[in-house]
């Protein structure tokens, strides 16, 4: 005999409660259904977007969602910030559970780049040696450390003028065979060029040729400023004509390091004569370079010379700025 369909009885305050504890969703789901509304179905994410997705993740300590947008983020083509991993400033102890987080995101540049802007963050607030230890999580791990992952390190490094650890990293890269870039170098050239000793800049153009690294526009910018800081304007004009002899095409700083401290030496005829020398070649480059000319002699009060300099850049219908215009109504166009 068939036994009959008992009546549906009502769960007891017990049962209750281990039901909405078992249906209760957990914190990724939570997270993300309340953040969903942050990126509209009708407008394309951004990268900011999601960096604000990870910070409210990671300040409530969910690193399930954390890895959910990392991964979702790359998918559809919003790389990582250096700001993406902002939140762990408040709270330095959840270090540990993010590098877990990281090592468990989809395989290739997805992880490489999530390990690389945590990287450029802890630099961005001076804790070089927590860099130094995440660094030596994707060396080990095998997830594409390359140079860019320690360029950060290598530009705060040198920046402070730090420059024994700065040179432990590169024997960091070496002994790990990772490959020195020209920019791993240029960090130390600029520094060593702001003090103006230039010294220590030979050393470091040897290593470069020793490694096959060949000079580019921030190589010869930072030995052009070396050159103006040790008041060697010869120097300075003759490493430009070579960097132009040679190809590269030079910075818009590097002819700045160039009039400014010709002017700041008091050689102002011959600040008019390098920037003449250069011009009629390129207009943006004209107006760079003028505008600045003209900028540093009304600044030093050499009022003649600025008007000779705005004059020919009326004659070679160069725009000026509305200080310039200024400058020009009162003391050019009578």
């Amino acid at each position: 005999m068939t036994e009959s369909p008992k009546k549906h009885q009502k769960p007891s305050n017990f049962n209750m409660f281990v039901l909405r504890k078992t249906l209760k969703p957990s914190s990724v789901f939570t997270t993300i259904h309340r953040s969903i509304a942050t990126i509209k179905p009708t407008e394309p994410p951004t990268s900011a977007a999601y960096d604000d997705l990870i910070a409210s993740a990671g300040h409530e300590r969910d690193f399930a969602t954390v890895r959910h947008f990392l991964n979702q983020r790359h998918a559809k083509g919003c790389f990582n910030t250096n700001t993406t991993f902002k939140f762990i400033s408040k709270d330095l102890s959840v270090l540990d559970d993010l590098l877990e987080t990281l090592s468990t995101l989809n395989e290739g540049h997805c992880r490489k780049s999530a390990y690389d802007s945590l990287i450029s963050w802890l630099c961005k607030i001076k804790l070089t040696d927590a860099a130094l230890q995440v660094a030596d999580k994707a060396i080990r791990g095998k997830y594409g450390a390359d140079a860019s992952t320690f360029h950060p390190l290598l530009s705060v490094l040198t920046r402070k003028k730090n420059f024994d650890e700065a040179w432990r990293v590169i024997e960091i890269m070496k002994s790990n065979r990772i490959p020195r870039d020209i920019t791993s170098y240029n960090f130390f050239l600029t520094s060593y060029s702001v003090t103006g000793n230039l010294s220590p800049c030979v050393d470091v153009l040897r290593k470069m040729g020793e490694e096959g690294l060949k000079a580019d526009a921030r190589t010869y910018d930072a030995l052009v400023l070396g050159a103006c800081k040790a008041g060697k304007m010869n120097g300075a004009m003759a490493i430009l004509r070579r960097m132009l002899d040679d190809g590269v095409e030079a910075m818009y700083s590097t002819y700045a390091h160039v009039i400014g401290n010709l002017v700041r030496l008091g050689y102002c005829a011959q600040a008019v004569e390098f920037v003449m020398s250069y011009g009629g070649k390129d207009q943006k480059l004209d107006s760079h370079n003028f505008g600045l000319l003209a900028a540093r002699l009304i600044a030093i009060e050499k009022v003649d010379e600025a008007k000779n300099v705005v004059e020919e850049m009326v004659k070679r219908d160069i725009q000026l700025g509305e200080k310039l215009k200024a400058f020009y109504n009162d003391n050019v166009k009578l």
